[in-house]
C-alpha cells in the first residue's frame, strides 16, 4: 500500500470531486486500485478516513503558511503572500464536500477547524509581534482576538446569508478581507508599505 501521505492526497481529491457522504469506503479502495481489505485494515471506517484527510490537508496549509515565516522578513510582505495560502484552503467551500461535511459530519468538521483557528491564530500573532518590532503594526489591539476575527472573515464566504456571492467574487472577498485587516492593524509606517505593495501588484 502506499504511503500515508500519497494516499491521503489521493483520498482528499476523491472527496473534493464526490463528497465525503456520497462516496463509500468500496469506491474509494477501486480509485486507489487497492483491496477493500487493505483499505479496513488501515482505516477501519470512512469517518475515521475523513478525519485523517481533514488532518493531513489543514497540516500541509499550515506547514505552508509557516515557510513564509522563514522566507519572508517583512511582516507585511509576508500577511499578503499568506493570503494566496489562506484562499487556496477556502476554495473547498466551491465543492459538494463542504457542504456535505457541514451537513452529515458536523462534529468532525468544528473540530478540526477549531484546531485549524488555534494554529492559524499562532501564526497571526507571531506575524503582529514581528510587524511591531518592525514598526509596522499598531500596539493597542488584542492580536489573539483581532486573529479570530480575521479567520472568521476568511472562511465565512459560503457560509453566511448576508452575502450575495452571485455579485461579489471569492477573490474580491478575500482581498477586501485582507485589507480590512491589514488596514485596522497598520501604523502610517505599515501602511506606506502596503502601498508599494499595491502599486507593485498594478
Amino acid at each position: 500500500m502506499e504511503k500515508d501521505t500519497e494516499l491521503l492526497s489521493k483520498v482528499s481529491q476523491i472527496f473534493l470531486k464526490n463528497g465525503a457522504k456520497t462516496v463509500t469506503m468500496d469506491e474509494i479502495a477501486r480509485e486507489l486500485r487497492v483491496s477493500k481489505k487493505t483499505l479496513y485494515e488501515k482505516y477501519q471506517n470512512k469517518d475515521i478516513l475523513l478525519e485523517e484527510v481533514l488532518s493531513y490537508s489543514l497540516e500541509k496549509v499550515l506547514e505552508k503558511l509557516n515557510d513564509l515565516d522563514e522566507t519572508i522578513e517583512n511582516a507585511i510582505e509576508r500577511m499578503f503572500a499568506r493570503d494566496t495560502e489562506i484562499e487556496k484552503a477556502s476554495r473547498t467551500n466551491d465543492s459538494i464536500f463542504l457542504r456535505q461535511l457541514l451537513k452529515y459530519y458536523p462534529q468532525i468538521f468544528n473540530k478540526h477547524m477549531l484546531y485549524f483557528s488555534g494554529k492559524l491564530s499562532e501564526i497571526l500573532m507571531h506575524n503582529v509581534e514581528r510587524g511591531r518590532s518592525q514598526g509596522l503594526y499598531r500596539k493597542d489591539f488584542d492580536a489573539y482576538f483581532y486573529s479570530k476575527l480575521f479567520f472568521q472573515m476568511t472562511m465565512s464566504y459560503d457560509n453566511t446569508p448576508y452575502l450575495d456571492t452571485q455579485e461579489i467574487s471569492r477573490s474580491r472577498y478575500q482581498e477586501e478581507a485582507l485589507l480590512f485587516y491589514m488596514n485596522a492593524i497598520t501604523t502610517e509606517k505599515g501602511k506606506e508599505v502596503m502601498r508599494g505593495l499595491e502599486i507593485k501588484k498594478l
